[in-house]
């Protein structure tokens, strides 16, 4: 039985010419880059390499580069780092409702060391309300963390006009920009972004490493201590390897942007328009236009999510309910509650994202398959009234 990937959101598959050149680079390129004997500082040119191809791609200074093991941790030590480094100014941080787990979790934690977290509500669609943000910022504010593009329902935040209220309050801006990196511009100086994490594993590059910017004049107190690497923000040895693979993947991400946008809003839009001829009583979740190109996030009512989940995965379609770092909570998912989507429609709620391999006639077939797994799973469903 084929494969049919429609779980790009949640990782995509490293790019097979990347990982044989990992693996030859490996072989030959194995010293520790902080060594300062030959080999050593041959390892820590590459390194150098890799930190000016990140930089380039976001308009930004080599040392403002902070390369990390996940973006788990990238957001962990720009909350962390952020809440230590200003609690003299203040100890108010203000978080999206609907960020990832690591984020809101890292601002749960830092409450019980006694800061402040309000979480800003999005609107139906999922964006922020900038009249609200800008009312909820106070003079003991430090820190705004909004993500660039939900990971679950594909919506894009207006981060330029965000980052220009928070440079006008004086506060400081974070933007987890995993799902958007290499699909949208992204200007760091423009967007007047203080901090931002972007993912290897979201682009086609290695797992096990991820980068957090920091710009050069914001003050950052590290998570982990040791060997002083990375300006002594994040001491661990380096993963060259792996940071060499997420370079190759960013070159090559860039060199695909105009085409991959093309396709996939192309698949993306040609998924949204037959499903929607051939199924009734669903909702597309997350904002009509405002999203990103690979996201097509649906929930169909009378339908449980898990089951129709588990129905495609039979049929060798792997799709998700939501956040992969969520998956197993059989709880309903808390973006969708921000969005005060009826819990009727809640439940029945399917993540569909694709990516540099997926292909038409793949489309096709998911759209044959769930066609028929929407209506089998009507027939048996305790609701006789879908709306």
């Amino acid at each position: 039985m084929s494969n049919y990937f429609f779980d790009y959101a949640s990782t995509t598959p490293i790019d097979e010419k990347i990982l044989k050149k990992m693996y030859l680079f490996d072989q030959k390129y194995f010293a520790n880059a902080s060594s300062i004997h030959q080999i050593g500082q041959e390892s820590f040119n590459f390194l150098q390499e890799a930190r000016t191809t990140i930089a380039r791609s976001l308009n930004c200074q080599l040392e403002e580069i902070i390369f990390t093991a996940s973006a788990t941790e990238s957001n962990n030590l720009a909350l962390k780092g952020i809440a230590l480094a200003y609690k003299a100014k203040g100890k108010h941080i203000l978080v999206s409702q609907i960020e990832h787990d690591c984020i809101l979790n890292s601002a749960l934690y830092l409450k019980t060391l006694g800061y402040e977290i309000e979480f800003l509500k999005v609107n139906q669609f999922g964006l922020i309300d900038l009249n609200n943000l800008k009312a909820k910022i106070r003079p003991d504010t430090i820190l705004v963390s909004v993500m660039t593009a939900n990971n679950e329902i594909g919506t894009i935040n207006p981060i330029k006009q965000i980052g220009q209220i928070c440079k006008s309050k004086n506060v400081l801006f974070h933007t987890d920009a995993c799902q958007a990196y290499t699909k949208i511009a992204i200007d760091v100086v423009k967007n007047n972004l203080d901090l931002l994490t972007l993912s290897s594993h979201k682009i086609y590059g290695p797992k096990g490493v991820s980068v957090l910017y920091k710009k050069n004049n914001v003050k950052l107190i590290p998570i982990l201590h040791g060997g002083e690497q990375e300006n002594n923000y994040r001491s661990s040895t380096y993963n060259l390897t792996a940071i060499m693979g997420l370079s190759w993947a960013v070159t090559k991400a860039f060199k695909l942007q105009k085409s991959e946008t093309l396709k996939l809003t192309h698949l993306r839009d040609y998924f949204i328009t037959n499903i929607v001829k051939k199924i009734k009583n669903i909702k597309l979740n997350g904002h009509p236009t405002k999203r990103l190109y690979n996201n097509a996030h649906f929930s169909f009512a009378g339908v449980e999510g898990e089951s129709l989940l588990l129905r495609l995965s039979h049929y060798g379609i792997y799709v998700s309910t939501g956040s992969a770092c969520s998956s197993k909570k059989l709880t309903g998912s808390y973006v969708l509650k921000a969005l005060n989507l009826n819990p009727y429609f809640a439940h029945g709620s399917i993540r569909f994202s694709f990516g540099r391999l997926t292909t038409q006639s793949d489309i096709d077939y998911l759209i044959k398959i769930l066609t028929q797994e929407i209506n089998f799973l009507r027939q048996i469903s305790p609701f006789t009234k879908f709306k």
